[in-house]
């Protein structure tokens, strides 16, 4: 089995190590330079984790299936998602992405992880003993996952009508179609991409730059610039030393970072 992740600032990346330590999956982020064409063609049971933004997979994901589209037709997936509230059909949404056959989800589940989004009060994080209460689900339920899938039983988690019809809500707002690799005009996701203001605390370390997972940063004439790129991932804005990053049209700068998930996912097999 092969795992496949993109995580922004950990959940998803202590999810997809978890279950790969569970299961005997070797595990890699899609930001890695690896011949993934290759990989895809070594294994019949693909695992695909990704964080749910506003109940649509995020944009890095989407193109990265679009480019490796032929190799995984005809695989067996496992979707494994991470929210913070409800997505609805936050797992099944991946499978728009693929005509109807092309792929055999075998399961497909949401796990509730800690708000990573550090500048939005309705989203704030929790206390940390809420947060390792919250790693602490998550860990029982990837148990139950395991056995699932190791005993043959298919759950779909969010592949109800009901479900679908709550996330197509979210998702219409925040991306437009969930067919389509970019973003509607006028959804919130493509307003985001370029609504990353850069505060004046900004000392020009470069971390944003080597950090962002598409490469939205650089640095122009001694000052910090964004492409207008940003998929909203707030790995930028927890990560910048003087918490000068702000994303998502709200541009007030964060009291408190999130780093919870940089010392769980530090010691996988522990976990």
């Amino acid at each position: 089995m092969l795992t496949l992740y993109f995580s922004g600032t950990g959940n998803t990346k202590f999810i997809a190590e978890l279950f790969s330590s569970k299961m005997g999956a070797v595990c890699f982020s899609i930001e890695e330079p690896r011949n993934f064409t290759s990989l895809l063609k070594a294994h019949d049971t693909v695992c695909f984790c990704y964080p749910i933004y506003g109940s649509r997979v995020p944009r890095i994901l989407r193109e990265f299936v679009a480019r490796h589209m032929s190799d995984i037709n005809g695989k067996k997936i496992v979707i494994l998602v991470t929210q913070v509230l409800f997505s609805g059909d936050g797992a099944r949404v991946f499978t728009d992405m693929f005509w109807d056959g092309a792929i055999d989800v075998i399961y497909a589940e949401h796990f509730l992880m800690p708000s990573n989004v550090c500048n939005l009060p309705l989203l704030w994080q929790a206390s940390q003993r809420k947060t390792q209460r919250c790693i602490a689900r998550a860990k029982v339920k990837m148990h139950r996952v395991c056995q699932n899938i190791k005993s043959g039983t298919v759950v779909k988690r969010g592949f109800t009508v009901f479900s679908q019809v709550l996330g197509n809500i979210q998702g219409r707002l925040w991306q437009g179609s969930s067919k389509e690799i970019y973003p509607a005009r006028f959804s919130a996701e493509n307003m985001a991409m370029a609504s990353v203001k850069i505060h004046k605390q900004c000392h020009k370390c470069g971390k944003c730059i080597s950090a962002c997972p598409v490469k939205n940063f650089e640095n122009t004439r001694g000052a910090i610039t964004h492409k207008s790129s940003c998929i909203v991932c707030y790995r930028c804005v927890n990560l910048c030393p003087k918490r000068a990053i702000t994303v998502m049209m709200f541009h007030r700068r964060p009291r408190r970072q999130y780093t919870a998930m940089i010392k769980a996912h530090n010691e996988p097999n522990k976990n």
